[in-house]
């Protein structure tokens, strides 16, 4: 699979990516601003995306998704966040998101929701 990174922070982005390519897939862009991700997701086509909520500039990942579904493309979404308010999480619910998970997010947590998104491509 295709899998495109969005993480403002750059240690968590990078261990990420090598927890994405020990489970065998590949990372196509690492992205930390959501103005950038929201034209890396549409130029790439991403078969997951890994979506931090808080991002480096005023677009956070939700909005990243709104704006994507908005455009009615549907990729994939897991949502990694360190914050666990019950806000955000009752706002990326409009997202149609796979999973959200609370960081620091295991090597075994994120193969097995991997996984399941992968089992549910078509």
């Amino acid at each position: 699979m295709k899998i495109v990174v969005v993480e403002d922070d750059k240690v968590l982005s990078l261990l990420l990516s090598k927890m994405v390519e020990r489970i065998g897939h590949d990372v196509a862009s690492i992205v930390t601003k959501g103005s950038e991700a929201i034209d890396q997701i549409q130029s790439i086509s991403p078969d997951l995306i890994l979506m931090d909520i808080m991002l480096e500039d005023d677009i956070d990942g939700i909005t990243v998704m709104e704006k994507i579904r908005e455009k009615e493309l549907h990729f994939p979404v897991i949502y990694i966040t360190g914050n666990s308010d019950p806000a955000n999480l009752k706002r990326a619910r409009s997202t149609n998101f796979e999973e959200y998970l609370i960081k620091p997010v295991s090597f075994d947590d994120l193969k097995k929701n991997i996984d399941s998104v992968e089992q549910k491509k078509p």
